[in-house]
């Protein structure tokens, strides 16, 4: 089982693809949050990132079919943590504190926990 940068709830941005030149309204890269994580894939799930339409058939228990919009997976390392504490993409460092080891900010040096 691969340990992976980034957790559930983390927010990051895309490094690669489609989604790496969009930028929101105040001008910044377009940043989402981490809503699931696959460490046997290697893959997170971002918020609003990656958006595919699925064609959907109805079920026998009433549910209507359609097509839906939803989020697909992208490789772990194609996304790079967003600094909750500076604000800028970051690489994540580790340091033992009692006992227990922390992410931290390569930039700040802050922790993220």
């Amino acid at each position: 089982m691969n340990n992976l940068h980034v957790k559930t709830g983390d927010t990051v941005i895309l490094l690669t693809g489609k989604y790496e030149d969009k930028f929101d309204s105040k001008g910044d890269r377009k940043t989402g949050k981490v809503v699931e994580v696959s460490p046997k894939e290697n893959k997170v799930i971002v918020e609003g990132i990656n958006m595919i339409t699925k064609h959907v058939k109805p079920t026998r228990m009433g549910e209507k079919g359609g097509i839906i919009k939803t989020e697909a997976p992208v490789y772990a390392c194609k996304v790079q943590l967003v600094c909750p504490k500076c604000g800028k993409p970051t690489r994540v460092g580790h340091v033992e504190e009692d006992g227990k080891k922390l992410r931290v900010c390569k930039k700040c040096g802050k922790s993220f926990e």
